[in-house]
């Protein structure tokens, strides 16, 4: 069975990603967006049947989206350039969607993570010899698709295919894995955005055979030496709410929770809630 992605495209000046598969309008990049776009992307979801809009905007831009009825679901301070604040909002076009079912385990989640803290670092010795870390290369690319069909059955983004991969590996995207006598057991990503000095740290997935070894820990301290090589000044992740494990690993390695998108992102077949956390590099 072919998927159908969500579409990336620019709308009114501004980065956009809609589609059936999140059943959403997401604002990715405002720019310097014009003061209707609030309105505008109302009736483009409202024309299009999606029951959400999820925007990310500077904070500096929130007021018109806020004055429209659109909701702050979370913040990451610095997030451009290391300066100025993010403000991710939600407007629901269906009221059901703006409830979580399970409110009261994603809190319990979240709670559980923020106590589960230590001094921001992880102990690269500490990983078992058995295993490498390694930046991912063009030639990694079908395995790795592999390991991410194998732990997604869907995802937001086509990581279940090798032309994806290599595409954005070329473009913005450093992969990352945990490597064991030359076959990949775990991956992760680095989503760079250069211009404004920020990344998110994503994708993480490891084979089921091989968790419970902390290799998202071991793989997020490493994205983030990597990161700050390139000039990244904020790190910050949109994880799912009900995962304790990587909840808490964010937690651990210093990250700062920033709030939590309400039915945000498929996954697996299902529409997730999403916390957001966020770390300063510099």
């Amino acid at each position: 069975m072919t998927m159908k992605w969500d579409t990336i495209e620019t709308f009114e000046n501004a980065v956009i990603q809609h589609g059936p598969l999140n059943n959403r309008i997401y604002l990715m990049k405002a720019g310097d967006c014009r003061a209707d776009l609030p309105v505008r992307l109302i009736e483009k979801a409202r024309e299009q049947g999606y029951s959400k809009i999820f925007a990310k905007v500077r904070a500096d831009q929130a007021s018109s989206f806020l004055k429209t009825g659109y909701r702050a679901e979370a913040e990451v301070p610095g997030f451009y350039k290391g300066k100025q604040t993010a403000v991710f909002l939600g407007y629901y076009l269906d009221k059901a969607r703006s409830r979580s079912g399970d409110q009261s385990k994603l809190e319990a989640v979240r709670q559980l993570a923020e106590k589960k803290t230590d001094d921001g670092e992880s102990n690269f010795s500490q990983l078992d010899k058995r295993f490498v870390l390694k930046q991912c290369s063009e030639s990694d690319a079908e395995r790795m698709a592999r390991i991410y069909q194998t732990v997604f059955p869907s995802y937001p983004f086509p990581v279940h295919e090798p032309d994806y991969l290599i595409e954005t590996m070329r473009s913005h995207i450093d992969y990352f894995c945990v490597e064991k006598e030359g076959e990949l057991v775990a991956l992760s990503s680095t989503e760079k955005d250069v211009e404004n000095q920020n990344a998110e740290m994503t994708d993480f997935a490891t084979l089921p055979e091989w968790r419970g070894l902390g290799f998202a820990k071991f793989l997020l301290a490493f994205m983030e030496e990597r990161a700050r090589e390139n000039a990244i000044l904020t790190a910050y992740t949109i994880a799912r709410a009900i995962s304790p494990g990587m909840n808490i690993t964010f937690s651990r390695l210093g990250y700062v929770f920033g709030g939590q998108l309400v039915n945000n992102t498929q996954i697996s077949g299902n529409l997730e809630s999403m916390n957001v956390w966020y770390k300063s590099l510099e």
